[in-house]
């Protein structure tokens, strides 16, 4: 992630950012310069075997805040650490957190100062999230699967683990996830959860229109409005499903993808998980027109200077068709329309949202943010016409969303 993108994301957030024993400890410095560039307060603390792989130094150069290693730190005025420092977190994450401190974990033991704090913080407001990091044999161990379910069970969030090479030379799952992916994680967890239990489906991206096996029509659209959208909703607590045309993105954390190219694959998959979704939101811009043929051979010039001629036909109205479904006029799907338009914005987008029969229409200028890190969106439904001035992508897929579950949930803003 971007440093601009993430910077107030943990403002006023107190994390408690734990070490354990793993070469994954490089990972955790890259974690905790981001963390203080999110906004959050950030206190290490670290195991006797974290700092044969890192420096305390290094870490308190990171943080900004002096690292603690013992239980018997005789800096506190009651000289307890693990109680002063849990009471103050708004979550503890640990990072690497090794096979040998997950079973730690499992058992209850307490015999270092981050074991000790783990065990001693408020569990019913300090949440605890464990990213492991270990040997793929020290993964699938049986054991090592039995603590994490254990962890889990007593209330630990488990990150999960990434597949790849490993420090030992090795290749396979646990690998410790990247910095961005941690962070990613930990703001979604900390996030407010309004649409909860809500799935919530998106189109993103162009389409491609093939002509023949080397040109097609596409158009600018970069995707990055959608891909932003998806991660917004999942953080809100949706189960979020993504169809992606041709881009260059990576996945958002905990959404799953489906990727496609033409407009009648991405109709074909749309309409398809439109009959599990309780929410709608097609950003996609999906080509009006597709060529009525596709030439088997590439097309070449033949030095007559004639132009091939081409014939178009209409490509299937997506959005149209899945909000004159029968659940979608039944009101178990809120449908969201998305307009990019080149000129009359507003009287534009208030006749496409007639015209598709959607309860909110957002819309947008194209040419001024297709491929853009940052746009500036109109919302049209019943209530009126609502500006969302020109922000991050993020940011306004934050505001999209926290609009779209007010007008779902029925409260008032």
């Amino acid at each position: 992630m971007k440093a601009n993108e993430i910077a107030g994301e943990l403002q006023g957030r107190h994390i408690v950012l734990g070490l354990s024993g793993g070469a994954a400890c490089f990972k955790a410095a890259e974690f905790c310069r981001l963390l203080v560039k999110a906004g959050a307060m950030v206190q290490v603390v670290m195991t006797e075997a974290a700092c044969q792989f890192i420096t305390p130094v290094a870490m308190q150069a990171l943080s900004g805040r002096p690292v603690y290693v013992s239980q018997w730190d005789a800096r506190p005025d009651n000289n307890m650490a693990h109680i002063n420092l849990s009471r103050a977190a708004d979550a503890v994450v640990v990072a690497p957190a090794s096979a040998d401190f997950i079973a730690q974990l499992a058992q209850g033991r307490a015999g270092e100062l981050l074991a000790l704090l783990c065990l001693a913080r408020p569990i019913d407001r300090v949440p605890l999230l464990i990213a492991p990091a270990m040997n793929r044999e020290m993964w699938a161990h049986p054991a090592t699967q039995r603590n994490l379910r254990q962890i889990a069970q007593d209330g630990a969030q488990v990150l999960g683990v990434a597949h790849g090479d490993q420090a030992c030379g090795e290749f396979g799952d646990g690998r410790m996830l990247e910095a961005g992916e941690l962070l990613e994680e930990l703001i979604a967890f900390l996030a407010p959860k309004p649409l909860l239990g809500q799935r919530v489906l998106l189109t993103a991206g162009p389409t491609f229109e093939a002509i023949d096996p080397v040109r097609g029509i596409t158009n600018l659209s970069s995707g990055k409005m959608g891909f932003a959208i998806a991660r917004a909703a999942r953080e809100a607590g949706a189960e979020v499903t993504l169809v992606a045309g041709p881009v260059h993105l990576p996945t958002p954390r905990g959404v799953h993808r489906i990727d496609v190219s033409s407009a009648r694959q991405m109709h074909a998959a749309a309409t398809g998980q439109a009959q599990h979704a309780h929410i709608f939101i097609a950003t996609a811009a999906v080509a009006d027109w597709r060529p009525a043929s596709q030439a088997e051979q590439k097309i070449k010039k033949d030095g007559s200077g004639q132009v091939p001629q081409l014939g178009f036909v209409e490509n299937p109205d997506i959005l149209a068709e899945i909000a004159h479904s029968a659940r979608a006029q039944a009101g178990e799907l809120y449908c969201v329309g998305f307009a990019a338009e080149s000129e009359d914005l507003q009287a534009n987008a208030q006749a496409k949202r007639v015209r598709k029969g959607v309860p909110l229409l957002v819309a947008n200028i194209g040419p001024a943010t297709f491929g853009k890190d940052d746009n500036a969106l109109l919302l049209v439904d019943d209530e009126g016409v609502t500006e969302l001035p020109r922000a991050s992508k993020r940011h306004l897929a934050q505001q999209l969303i926290h609009e779209i579950a007010r007008r779902v949930s029925g409260l008032d803003a």
